[in-house]
């Protein structure tokens, strides 16, 4: 896509409905309550296929063969051992802090890895280096995460296993119990539901990394920063937290009633994209109940009247339960603990960002936009004395 102008564009706060690229990658259709990964429906896809299938779809723009999923996959198994450099210094970086802080340990041990394994700037690899680059990042990414959690927990760290898939592995190297195939697969749905999902926050953010020129690592990391904001990727344990704040059915009009008046967002609701209802949380309430329990029982009862009192108070807004809704309660049936839930989602949605940064990588140009500056008119004279 290539648009010359004179002068400055106004757009819209936040850069909403403005597009600044062109991706082979996939789209949101929000006003439909659809989004798709390449040609395929991505929920079609948490449905039926694999994370591997997917990764390799994002990766080449087609679904693998059987062939070629079973070499992907055991191109992957390996690249999830950690370098020793990276192992060594882990325990050091999940002791950092009071609070356990699993995304900015991820991105201390990412950029330790493209220390120890040179990565170089995407603007001086091929495509095959970059490729590579890409499928270590996102394959040792869910180790990392788990071997922190392990090491704050006072545990010790597990190694992956190869005759395990990606989904498998991720809730063995947490939970140090191999999972039930029930629940390796309603993490798989999840993951599969998470790997992109248009211009995002830090899918934007990678991108303009990418841009530049610099190594994957560096993109990855700042992806990492902009998603760790709780109004992007770190609000499904806040949701699970406002059923534990509600607590029983009889006070769900109360408790919401008094988040909108005093001004609070309501975590696990809304979206800035979808009109409608968000496919993915239709997809996960489903697997939910599936999984069964009281917990679902009580979420079902809160989500549907939590969608009542909201359409009484903000009549027109169309808001409905979003993707963290039901993702912290199907995590939580599956034995993952709160302070790894949005870990979770980094697990899949780094497979997503390297995507994004290989398909920027193909374009030579910088993403430099311009701002209007409001401060005091210039120039003034700078004042010679101190009085």
């Amino acid at each position: 896509m290539s648009i010359t102008v004179e002068g400055p564009i106004e757009v819209p706060p936040g850069l909403r409905n403005v597009v600044v690229t062109e991706t082979r990658l996939g789209d949101v259709r929000g006003d439909e309550g659809f989004y798709h990964y390449r040609q395929y429906s991505a929920i079609e896809l948490s449905r039926a296929k694999t994370v591997e299938d997917v990764w390799f779809l994002m990766y080449e723009g087609r679904l693998p063969t059987a062939a070629e999923l079973a070499t992907f996959s055991d191109t992957i198994a390996p690249l999830r051992v950690l370098p020793a450099e990276v192992q060594a210094a882990l325990p050091a970086i999940a002791a950092a802090g009071s609070a356990f802080n699993p995304l900015a340990g991820l991105r201390t041990a990412l950029s330790l890895l493209a220390a120890a394994r040179e990565l170089p700037p995407v603007w001086d690899a091929d495509p095959v280096r970059r490729k590579a680059d890409a499928m270590l990042v996102c394959a040792v990414t869910p180790t990392i995460l788990a071997a922190l959690y392990r090491l704050r927990e006072g545990l010790e760290p597990l190694e992956p296993r190869a005759d395990l898939s990606t989904a498998a592995n991720w809730l063995y190297l947490v939970t140090g119990q191999e999972p039930t195939e029930a629940k390796a697969r309603a993490i798989e749905h999840y993951l599969i539901s998470t790997i992109d999902h248009g211009f995002n926050a830090s899918t934007f953010t990678a991108r303009v990394i990418a841009s530049t020129g610099a190594d994957v690592v560096s993109a990855v990391a700042g992806a990492i920063g902009a998603f760790s904001g709780p109004l992007h990727g770190g609000a499904p344990d806040r949701a699970l937290a406002s059923l534990d704040e509600i607590g029983t059915p009889d006070r769900i009009d109360d408790w919401v009633r008094a988040k909108v008046s005093a001004g609070d967002r309501i975590m696990g609701f809304g979206h800035a994209v979808y009109r409608t209802e968000d496919p993915r949380s239709l997809m996960l309430r489903d697997i939910a109940r599936g999984l069964g329990g009281d917990l679902v029982d009580f979420a079902t009862t809160v989500e549907q009247r939590i969608v009542e009192v909201l359409a009484e108070l903000k009549p027109g807004r169309n808001l409905y339960a979003n993707v963290e809704f039901y993702a912290g309660v199907v995590m939580s049936l599956c034995d993952l603990p709160r302070a790894m839930f949005t870990p979770t989602f980094a697990t899949s949605r780094v497979i997503g960002w390297t995507a994004n940064i290989l398909e920027q990588s193909e374009d030579p140009k910088i993403i430099r936009p311009s701002a209007r500056y409001v401060g005091p008119p210039p120039p003034v004279t700078v004042p010679i004395d101190r009085t």
